[in-house]
């Protein structure tokens, strides 16, 4: 198969997320939290580059459409994973998000076996922004959690109100993506309706 560049951005995307995840995974590894946010960021960038260079180029293809959004879940969940494994995500919100995506990509299949490709709607793209972002933030406190207390020595953090931690604010952030997550999975749904035919 000849993949052009934005289809190869996106395979690379998906390729680069195991590595993301050793990274941020590795707790012997010096501002492992600094180098995870790199290589996310690089991650997330080409999922930015990848659907303006197929829209620019005329270069809009069911093999994007439909592994397009997969790299993004799988880059996105792989963080979520990551942050459930540090104490930094609810349980609740894990299983939130992978019922969504799995109901999904479940429409997703049985549209293409009706030669339907539905590409995410603008409240997905909403929710992967807010996703990314919010992942690069949370690894962006942790680094600063870490320089605190291992590099400077520091007790600064003990000072603050018991509410103010690393995780609440987390959790915080990550409840607002599960909820984006809801909204888009239910609009989605609905727009499916009026293009599969669910009786065949």
């Amino acid at each position: 198969m000849n993949f052009n560049t934005p289809n190869k951005l996106t395979i690379a995307r998906i390729i680069i997320t195991p590595v993301y995840l050793a990274v941020i995974l590795w707790d012997s590894l010096p501002h492992r939290f600094l180098i995870a946010t790199l290589i996310f960021s690089i991650a997330a960038i080409t999922d930015a580059i990848d659907g303006k260079l197929a829209r620019k180029n005329n270069q809009i293809t069911n093999f994007g459409k439909l592994l397009d959004p997969i790299a993004d879940k799988v880059l996105t969940t792989s963080a979520l994973l990551a942050f459930m494994t540090m104490g930094l995500c609810n349980i609740w919100i894990v299983m939130i998000v992978l019922t969504r995506e799995f109901t999904i990509a479940s429409i997703r299949m049985i549209a293409a076996a009706n030669g339907v490709v539905i590409p995410a709607n603008i409240w997905g793209k909403v929710k992967t922004v807010s996703q990314m972002t919010f992942t690069i933030e949370i690894m962006l406190l942790c680094e600063t959690d870490y320089i605190i207390r291992d590099v400077l020595n520091s007790d600064i953090l003990l000072k603050l109100p018991e509410f103010i931690n690393l995780a609440s604010v987390s959790n915080f952030l990550l409840w607002i993506t599960a909820i984006l997550t809801i909204i888009s999975g239910v609009i989605y749904i609905k727009d499916s309706k009026n293009v599969i035919d669910f009786s065949k």
